[in-house]
């Protein structure tokens, strides 16, 4: 898979089972793969668990990444024994020899570095500066180091867990360098807050163009972070191939149950791969100007009634009960016929 230079914005995430549990993580990273993860991490932190690895590097349609911390020689391994990426924090490698022996490594293997800097491991040198500029200052000196070594096969990531200074990390990157970034506001938390504070960082970023890979960083199931993501590729406008739905927050002028008509539509429309907006309102005060965008779209009318607008145009009236099954009759029609 092509990271970078206009390819399509890749989806990634982790595993947090055991690496020694063969089964665990097997299954886990089964399940990313289900969910349309299109690169899944491991953390490596001993020759034991590079030998589990095995079980797992070649066994997927996914790329595979060994994550590094500190001994450099696991990463040589993971890269010897067919992992597709080694992720590491330079300020945690040593000096630059072990450094030059990872590189010759991923030389000979075809195996690219992501330079992986975060705000907890930023070195002393940097600390006295605006911590933006210490991650952007920091990736930039060890992408210097691999470049030494003529080694240009780089993805960089510089990530905070406080929104702003991400955000503001990776535009300064983004300004400073062509390699591709790899966008992710780290610690974000779990549940609601985690993928807000997730959406508003790499969402802010994509809007801006920036950003050619991602992971939503959550505390618990992994297959949560790439249901996240792609909810956030499409709410930033990258991935437009799924069925969008709209829908009012209502009030009193909405005489039907609006909120039972979008969650049967959602639960029809989960899988849909074509590019299809469709506008449920709830009366005609602002619906035909809200459905005007959309493919098609309803506004309850009131007496059970409501306009079904089709590219904008009322095309009928009809009974708020038919207003599934006949959107629904709509959307099929468009995906069959491809338009």
């Amino acid at each position: 898979m092509l990271i970078g230079g206009g390819n399509r914005i890749a989806v990634q995430s982790m595993t947090n089972t055991d690496t020694l549990d063969v089964e665990a993580t097997y299954e886990q990273l089964k399940r990313l793969q289900i969910a349309g993860c299109d690169i899944a991490r491991i953390a490596v932190s001993s020759n034991e668990e590079i030998k589990a690895c095995r079980a797992y590097v070649g066994k997927f349609d996914m790329p595979l990444v060994a994550d590094i911390q500190f001994d450099y020689r696991l990463a040589v391994q993971c890269a010897e024994i067919g992992f597709d990426k080694i992720r590491f924090n330079p300020g945690n490698i040593g000096d630059e020899s072990k450094v030059k022996t990872l590189v010759d490594a991923c030389k000979a293997n075809g195996v690219p570095i992501r330079i992986g800097v975060n705000t907890g491991s930023l070195e002393r040198e940097f600390k006295a500066l605006h911590k933006s500029d210490a991650l952007v200052e920091s990736a930039l000196k060890h992408v210097r180091m691999l470049e030494r070594f003529g080694f240009y096969d780089i993805v960089i990531s510089v990530k905070s867990s406080d929104v702003k200074t991400t955000v503001e990390a990776y535009r300064k990157l983004h300004d400073r360098t062509d390699y591709p970034l790899h966008l992710g506001v780290t610690e974000s938390g779990a549940d609601e807050r985690g993928v807000v504070r997730s959406a508003i960082g790499i969402g802010a970023l994509l809007i801006d163009g920036i950003g050619d890979t991602l992971r939503v960083s959550l505390s618990g199931d992994p297959v949560k972070e790439v249901e996240a993501a792609k909810l956030i590729l499409q709410e930033s406008g990258i991935d437009k191939n799924y069925c969008e739905i709209i829908s009012c927050p209502t009030c009193s002028r909405c005489k039907y149950d609006l909120k039972s008509v979008v969650d049967e539509l959602k639960a029809a429309t989960k899988d849909i791969k074509t590019r299809v907006k469709v506008a449920v309102m709830g009366c005609v005060v602002n619906g035909p100007g809200e459905a005007e965008g959309a493919d098609f779209g309803v506004a309850g009318g009131g007496n059970g009634k409501a306009a079904l607008f089709v590219d904008g145009n009322v095309v009928q009236t009809i009974n708020t009960s038919e207003i599934v099954p006949t959107v629904l009759r709509l959307i099929d029609g468009k995906v069959s016929s491809g338009n």
